[in-house]
C-alpha cells in the first residue's frame, strides 16, 4: 500500500534505520526477483544453440534473441527508474514481474525465430524494470556504507543464478520429454512465488507529491533514439555497408532523436534522466565504466555457451558445467569485496582492481581456439568473473552514494541503462564480428578441403549441426572455436576504457545515512 507522507515524516522515516532482520526479510523477495531475471537470460545461454537449431535460425537471429531483450530492457530502464522516484516502488516491481512472466510464456510458445525474438523483446521491458527497481528499493532501505555487505548477497544470488541457469537450461534441452520451451516456462512458478513473498515482506514508504508530471516525450525520444542506433549496429556490415544511405538515415535519425531528448530533458519539470546528476564527476565516470564493463562482459560472455557447444562439441549440460569458473569468480569476489567495502568505507580501489582483472581475463580468453586446454579457458573465465564481481554492482553503489534519496531511482537506473546499453552494443557488434569471421573461416576451410560451397548444407542453419554432413560438422566446429578468441580480444580492448574511467574517479567515503543532505559533501575517508 502506498503511504502518503509529508516532507518531515519522510525525513524522519529515512533517519530510522531498519534492523538487520527487517532488511533480510525485505531482501528475500527482492533477491528472488533478481534470481528470476538472471535465470531468464542465463538459462538460454547454453540452450540457445539448440533452440535456434530447432527453429532453423541463423547466426544473426541467434544474436537477436539476446539483443532484443537487452534493447527493450535498455530503453525502458530509465523510465522505470524515474517512475520509482514518483510512485510506489513495490507496485512497480510487481508490475515488472507480471510483464516478465507474460514475455516468458510467449517465448515458450514461439513457433519460429522471429516470434521468439518478438517475445523476448516484450520480456525485456519487464527485465528493464527488475534490473532498475531492485537496486532502487535496496538503496531506499540501506545506507551506502552498509550496502557493501548486502551487495555480497546480491553477488551470491547472481552467482547461483548464473551457474544454475546454464545447468538447468542444459538439462532441459537434453531431456527429451521436456524440450527447449521449458527453458522459458520454468521461471513462471518462481516469479509467482516472488510476487507472494514481496507482498508479505516488502514495505517501502512512498513520498507522494502533488502535481507530478511524467516526461513522456523525453522517455519516448530516448527509447526511440537508442533503439534506432542499436538496430543500426546490429545490421551494419551485414545487411548493408558502413558507408551507405541506410547508415546515413539510421545514424542521422538516432542522433537527432537523442539531441531532441537532451533539449526536452533540460526543460522538463520531471526529467526521466536529470542532467545535473550526469554532470557529477563520479556519476559520469561510473557511467563510462559501466558502459565499457557491460559491453565487454555481456558481449563476450554470451558467446561462451556457443563456443563450448558448437566450437568444442559439448552438450548443453556440459557447457553449463564448464562455465562454473566464471560464476565462481563472481560469487567469491562480490562477497569478499562487499565486506571489504563495508569495513573500510572505500570503494574506488576495488572498482579499479575489478576492471584491471576483467581486462586480464579477456586477454587470456583472446588466445583460445577450438583446441585450447579447458583448464586455460577456465582460468580466463575465473579472472573475468572476479573482475565483474568486484566492479559491476559497486559502480552503481558509487553513484548512489553521491545523490539524494529523492533522485536515487533516476541515478541508479541511469547507470543500469548505460550498462545495459553497453551490453546491447557489445552483443550486437561482437555477434556481427563473430558471424563474419565464422563465414570467412568456413569459406576458406571448404576451399582448402576441395569441397563445393553446397557442402555447407544449403538452407540448413550452421547451428543445426546434426543436420549437416559429417565433414561440414568438423569445419563448422573449428570455425566457431577459432573465431571466438577474436571477439574476446575486442572485449579486452573495450574493458580498458573501464580501467581508465575507474582510475579517474574521485576517492570518496561512503556515507552512513540513507539520505544526502543538500549541503553535504561526500569526501575522502578518514
Amino acid at each position: 500500500m502506498t503511504q502518503t507522507v509529508d516532507g518531515r515524516a519522510a525525513a524522519a522515516a529515512t533517519e530510522e534505520p531498519m534492523t538487520h532482520r527487517q532488511i533480510l526479510e525485505a531482501l528475500s523477495g527482492l533477491l528472488l526477483v533478481l534470481f528470476v531475471a538472471l535465470v531468464s537470460s542465463t538459462i538460454v545461454s547454453t540452450a540457445l544453440p539448440k533452440i535456434i537449431g530447432a527453429l532453423n535460425g541463423t547466426q544473426s537471429q541467434y544474436t537477436w534473441v539476446v539483443t532484443a531483450t537487452l534493447l527493450t530492457a535498455t530503453a525502458s530502464t530509465p523510465i522505470w527508474g524515474k517512475l520509482a522516484d514518483l510512485y510506489n516502488k513495490k507496485l512497480l516491481v510487481q508490475v515488472s514481474i507480471v510483464i516478465f512472466v507474460i514475455g516468458s510464456m510467449l517465448s515458450g510458445l514461439s513457433q519460429n525465430a522471429g516470434e521468439l525474438i518478438a517475445a523476448r523483446a516484450f520480456q525485456g521491458i519487464g527485465v528493464g524494470g527488475l534490473q532498475a527497481l531492485v537496486q532502487v528499493v535496496i538503496a531506499a532501505m540501506i545506507p551506502p556504507r552498509e550496502r557493501g555487505r548486502y551487495n555480497g548477497y546480491l553477488g551470491g544470488v547472481m552467482a547461483v543464478a548464473t551457474v544454475g541457469g546454464p545447468l538447468l537450461g542444459g538439462l532441459i534441452v537434453d531431456t527429451s520429454w521436456l524440450g527447449w520451451r521449458w527453458c522459458f516456462f520454468v521461471g513462471v512458478p518462481v516469479a509467482v512465488i516472488a510476487l507472494i513473498v514481496l507482498q508479505k515482506t516488502l514495505h517501502v514508504a512512498t513520498l507522494r507529491r502533488d502535481n507530478v508530471k511524467i516526461d513522456y516525450l523525453g522517455a519516448a525520444l530516448i527509447a526511440a533514439g537508442v533503439s534506432v542506433l542499436l538496430i543500426w549496429v546490429s545490421f551494419v556490415d551485414g545487411s548493408f555497408a558502413w558507408l551507405s544511405w541506410q547508415t546515413a538515415v539510421m545514424v542521422g535519425a538516432g542522433v537527432v532523436l537523442l539531441a531532441l531528448a537532451v533539449w526536452v530533458e533540460k526543460r522538463a519539470a520531471e526529467p526521466v534522466v536529470p542532467l545535473p546528476i550526469l554532470a557529477e564527476r563520479t556519476t559520469a565516470l561510473s557511467i563510462v565504466a559501466s558502459l565499457a564493463v557491460g559491453m565487454a562482459m555481456f558481449g563476450g560472455a554470451v558467446f561462451l555457451g556457443q563456443y563450448f557447444q558448437i566450437g568444442r562439441g559439448y552438450t548443453p549440460t556440459e557447457a553449463g558445467l564448464l562455465t562454473i569458473p566464471l560464476m565462481a569468480g563472481v560469487l567469491i569476489s562480490s562477497i569478499v569485496v562487499g565486506r571489504l567495502i563495508t569495513s573500510s568505507g572505500r570503494i574506488k580501489p576495488y572498482i579499479v582492481f575489478g576492471t584491471i582483472v576483467l581486462v586480464a581475463g579477456f586477454g587470456v580468453l583472446s588466445t583460445i581456439d577450438h583446441a585450447t586446454s579447458l583448464y586455460f579457458v577456465g582460468f580466463g573465465m575465473l579472472l573475468v568473473g572476479i573482475g565483474v564481481g568486484s566492479s559491476m554492482q559497486n559502480l552503481v553503489l558509487a553513484v548512489q552514494n553521491t545523490v539524494q534519496l529523492k533522485d536515487i531511482g533516476a541515478a541508479s537506473s541511469t547507470v543500469a541503462f548505460f550498462r545495459s546499453l553497453g551490453g546491447t552494443i557489445g552483443v550486437s557488434v561482437l555477434g556481427a564480428v563473430l558471424a563474419r569471421r565464422v563465414t570467412d573461416n568456413i569459406t576458406h576451410a571448404l576451399a582448402d578441403a576441395g569441397l563445393p560451397a553446397s557442402a555447407s548444407g544449403g538452407e540448413t542453419s550452421n547451428l543445426n549441426l546434426n543436420a549437416l554432413p559429417e565433414a561440414m560438422q568438423h569445419i563448422v566446429r573449428a570455425a566457431y572455436g577459432d573465431a571466438t578468441g577474436h571477439i574476446f580480444l575486442i572485449s579486452a580492448g573495450i574493458a580498458v576504457v573501464g580501467v581508465i574511467a575507474a582510475l579517474l574517479m574521485r576517492p570518496t567515503a561512503l556515507r552512513t545515512t540513507l539520505d544526502l543532505k543538500v549541503d553535504e559533501k561526500v569526501g575522502e575517508p578518514k
